[in-house]
């Protein structure tokens, strides 16, 4: 596959601007800060003040990002407590909000997240991790709490958090450099420098360049250890001296992102954009919790290469009074990355114990017939790409009845590409035609969506108005190619001919699996003693399908499809100035999908019903007090679980019930204080039994069978998390001073929602993080000292094993330590 080059960049960003006909979003350049206390906000597909929305939303304005110094998604979520994530490394990381978590989503052939995300108009969710992108020249970061199904659509179940960029301006050149330098705690040293230009063209056209890179310093240590695996005596050891070091965890990240903003006449604007990053992770980012603080053991070098491109396109008008939108975009994402396996050998070696472990049980042999060292390396990258175009049409918003609607389409691929690798390994023992290769997993995944929407509101008096949406909806997804073991092509053990027993002996998967010429798999065919030709391979590079369907003599992608309408009711009341009473009835949903095991049955959609009241208060003296009580019912909810052979597959579980309340406070005094907090409280918890086969009735789950009993919490979001931020202004000399500080701390929480996982994973413990700064503002320079995490604290984001056999060894991706350093910035 080629890769992203600038020519490349620029490429896309001429196809897009070319080729796509449309229209941007609303008046997305007001919506930047209109004070130090009011943001405009674009939420529901117009500006509006924050404080007059109808929903549960926090919003990270310009000033509060360059407060704080946010660059990173982790960064930004600390500061969203109805917020929560499961992550092994930046960049791979599944998002949920409201508590609305089985665990288990961010596998690429898993389900679809349930928390879209969105850079400006254009959704950038996608399967197995969240895009990291830079934050820098950022108007803000919105967080909508709760199913936003009716305007956001599929994966915006939970919620939906939007990226929203600073656009070109024609009034004025301007431009910002900004550098950084720190030390990280039994760590190194790292910074970043990021700088932005705006360039009017003429009266009705400007351009906007952004560009940065990132040094993270590493602070994890790999060290010394070494793996036996039977047969004792005259089994193998090995160890990791090669490449033990410290510091191994590190990452660099570059990019750029460029808007040009073209106004053509008083009524009709285009703004096309295109942006690339390229992330490059090295090492492990997760530490053993049986070793010494921040250490590892790893024998491999590690990496992981993340790297997108997205070229969009917004364009905003006006047919006569109404104002029309159009927003497209496509992003292309490539990913790749080497992971050792070596906890997975071992823990099968021990498994496989009076079989003589791996070797003995595998036949894990060279050509020759001699024993090798069985330990696994994942090779492993995914493909992805997102088309999306959005039309809509909205009315005036001064009138008393105001409506808004539209069209949406979407359609994403990925090709997932996963290579076990034992090196050495025969050729007879490997995957056809891979000699090396004990698994490989090859396919295409493509999920399509569609939708019609809209939302109607109307002022039954002036303080009281009636909003009610929906969209229906229609999913088709598809999954199609190769996944398992080899046997070159026999399978039966021990038959004349066949190489040595290996897994695929006793499993569908593999080559067993595949389709032969007359729709048979090899392995029935075999047993029948019928013709036993393999069919053509559907996907590229692979040595048959198994995973499909064989319809008219031919082979084609197994696929789910349905439709559906979701709603949303509002009703405002402001019986004040400054006041804001809403209730809300709204749902979400989630598409179903298929299983990579051809054997289980695709899954259904899960939907999520929330009812909702919130308050917005604006209160004399610089007060503003936000808040919203709420009760979710998460129905027949999508979960992973382990299944045969250790293979992970998705099902549709039982329903929960999630019960919370979010407040957000903001203090302005008037004298340089301001003052900010926020908290959210999360009570989520099964309603009925969930089976380790994902059924949900008693009637089919034995008691060995219950993987939790009714009532159990739901994994990964704590029941408490919070957050606040003071900060104190003044003069000094010709510049103004300042001092801050903020705390953010975070509750314990489920690592897994099976009792049994939990138990042996541990909790994600509780933690509590302090930041401050202090430093001056002058008129073209700033300079600021800073400390994170000030008193060092070991903050757990993940708990996990590297495979469900994994019992020895427990892992949990800390908070980065202890960070001091300075940050300089100069405008002009």
């Amino acid at each position: 596959m080629s890769a992203f080059t600038p020519r490349r960049a620029a490429t896309a960003a001429l196809l897009a601007s070319s080729m796509l006909i449309s229209n941007p979003a609303f008046a997305q350049d007001a919506a930047a800060e209109a004070g130090d206390d009011d943001i405009i906000v674009t939420a529901q597909k117009r500006s509006e003040s924050l404080q007059n929305v109808p929903i549960s939303i926090q919003a990270l304005g310009t000033k509060k990002l360059d407060q704080l110094g946010i660059s990173d998604f982790n960064e930004f979520t600390k500061q969203l407590p109805s917020v929560s994530f499961q992550t092994v490394q930046p960049g791979s990381t599944t998002v949920y909000m409201r508590g609305v978590a089985s665990g288990g989503d961010g596998n690429h052939s898993a389900s679809l997240p349930s928390v879209g995300v969105y850079l400006d108009e254009q959704p950038v969710t996608t399967i197995g991790g969240t895009l990291d992108v830079n934050i820098y020249d950022i108007a803000r970061i919105e967080s909508l709490a709760g199913p936003q199904g009716t305007l956001y659509g599929a994966s915006s179940q939970a919620g939906t958090v939007r990226i929203i960029t600073n656009k070109p301006e024609t009034g004025a050149f301007e431009g910002r450099a900004d550098a950084e330098l720190n030390t990280v705690r039994k760590g190194g040293i790292g910074g970043k420098i990021e700088g932005m230009i705006n360039a009017p063209l003429s009266d009705n056209a400007a351009v906007r360049v952004v560009g940065w890179y990132k040094r993270a310093a590493g602070f994890i240590d790999n060290v010394a250890a070494t793996r036996s695996f039977l047969p004792t005596p005259g089994g193998i050891t090995v160890n990791n001296n090669s490449f033990v070091d410290k510091d191994i965890n590190t990452q660099d990240v570059y990019g750029g992102r460029a808007a040009l903003k073209v106004d053509l006449n008083d009524d009709w604007t285009v703004t096309p954009s295109v942006l690339y990053q390229s992330m490059k992770n090295k090492g492990s980012f997760a530490v053993d919790t049986s070793l010494g603080d921040l250490q590892v053991n790893r024998f491999s070098e590690e990496f992981r290469n993340d790297k997108f491109v997205q070229a969009a396109l917004t364009i905003e008008g006006k047919l006569g009074n109404f104002d029309i939108t159009y927003a497209g975009a496509y992003l292309d994402r490539k990913t790749k990355a080497f992971n050792d396996y070596t906890d997975y050998a071992e823990a099968y070696d021990s498994l496989y114990a009076a079989n003589g472990g791996l070797a003995g049980y595998f036949y894990f042999e060279n050509a020759a017939g001699t024993d090798i060292d069985p330990r696994q390396f994942i090779s492993g990258s995914d493909h992805f790409k997102k088309l999306s175009q959005e039309f809509r049409i909205a009315s005036p918003q001064d009138k008393r009845f105001r409506v808004v609607a539209g069209l949406f389409y979407q359609r994403q691929s990925n090709d997932i590409f996963q290579d076990y690798l034992v090196p050495g390994l025969a050729p007879l023992l490997s995957v056809n035609g891979r000699p090396g290769t004990l698994w490989l997993t090859k396919q295409e995944r493509i999920d399509k969506d569609y939708a019609a929407f809209g939302e109607a509101s109307f002022d039954i008096m002036p303080n009281l108005t009636l909003t009610g949406g929906g969209r229906f909806f229609k999913y088709d997804n598809s999954l199609v190619g190769f996944f398992g073991f080899g046997r070159n092509p026999a399978f039966i053990q021990g038959a004349a001919g066949n190489p040595a027993p290996n897994a695929a002996g006793s499993t569908r998967t593999g080559v067993a699996g595949c389709f032969t010429t007359t729709g048979a798999t090899l392995r029935d065919a075999q047993l029948a003693g019928t013709a036993t030709t393999l069919a053509p391979a559907v996907v590229e590079g692979t040595p048959c399908t198994n995973l499909a369907d064989f319809v008219g003599g031919n082979l084609v992608p197994k696929r789910t499809k349905d439709d559906g309408f979701t709603h949303r009711l509002n009703l405002t009341w402001k019986p004040a100035d400054g006041t804001l009473l809403y209730g809300t009835w709204s749902r979400g949903f989630r598409p179903g999908g298929i299983n990579r095991r051809a054997s289980i049955p695709a899954y259904a959609a899960d939907f999520l019903t929330n009812y909702e009241f919130g308050w917005k208060l604006s209160l004399a003296d610089g007060l503003r007090f936000n808040g919203a009580l709420y009760r979710q019912n998460w129905k027949d909810f999508q979960y992973s679980f382990l299944g045969e052979n250790s293979f992970t597959q998705i099902q549709n579980g039982p329903s929960a019930r999630i019960n919370g309340i979010e407040v957000d406070l903001n203090y302005n005094a008037g004298n340089g204080f301001n003052f900010s907090a926020a908290a959210a409280y999360t009570d989520a918890k099964t309603k009925s039994i969930l089976c380790s086969g994902a059924t949900d009735t008693t009637a089919d789950c034995s008691t060995s069978d219950v993987s939790a009993p009714s009532g159990t919490r739901l994994p990964i979001t704590p029941k408490f998390k919070g957050s606040m931020t003071a900060r104190y202004e003044f003069d000094m000399g010709a510049g103004k001073a300042h001092f801050q500080a903020g705390v953010a701390h975070q509750g314990s929480a489920s690592s897994d929602i099976r009792v049994d996982k939990a138990a042996a994973l541990g909790r994600l413990t509780s933690f509590t993080t302090v930041d401050v700064a202090a430093g001056i503002d002058w008129d073209k320079f700033t300079a600021e000292l800073f400390a994170t995490n000030l008193f060092d604290s070991r903050g757990q984001l993940s708990r996990f094993q590297n495979c469900g056999q994994c019992d020895q060894r427990i892992y949990f991706v800390p908070s980065q330590p202890r960070t001091i350093g300075l940050r300089v910035g100069t405008k002009f």
